[in-house]
């Protein structure tokens, strides 16, 4: 037997995804996973306003990556974007650039500047008459 795991997915139960990977932006990872915490799960709409308001410098190349996605998943497969969920956003770390700043009697520190890849994947949900939230009050009853 093999240890290797085999996940195929059937599309006809999937919902459909589109993907977006912004690549070595300038944000250090750690900064950036802070505003991807924020909108992971939200719908496109919502997370985008959210991210609109931010204080976070990380917000804006967040905020382009989710629009990337959605134009993705518009153009691309034809997906209605009020539908559309961010189901998955994780930041990974890019290359890092090494400088040296010159401190006192000839010793130099090491400055990282890390940079980060963003991905983010929305997915299109049904659209239903009732949210999630009215159902889980219903059922608690």
């Amino acid at each position: 037997m093999s240890n290797a795991k085999s996940s195929v997915k059937s599309n006809e139960t999937a919902n459909p995804t589109a993907k977006a990977i912004a690549r070595n932006v300038r944000v250090t990872p750690m900064k950036a996973r802070r505003v991807v915490d924020l909108v992971r799960g939200r719908s496109v709409e919502d997370a985008l306003n959210i991210l609109k308001f931010a204080p976070q410098t990380a917000s804006e190349p967040v905020a382009k990556v989710i629009a990337s996605a959605a134009a993705n998943a518009e153009n691309n497969l034809d997906l209605d974007p009020s539908t559309l969920v961010v189901a998955t956003a994780y930041v990974d770390e890019g290359v890092t650039l090494k400088r040296f700043q010159p401190r006192a009697q000839g010793r130099a520190f090491r400055i990282r500047k890390r940079s980060s890849h963003i991905t983010v994947i929305v997915e299109s949900l049904p659209k239903t008459g009732t949210s999630t939230r009215n159902r889980r009050k219903g059922s608690a009853q």
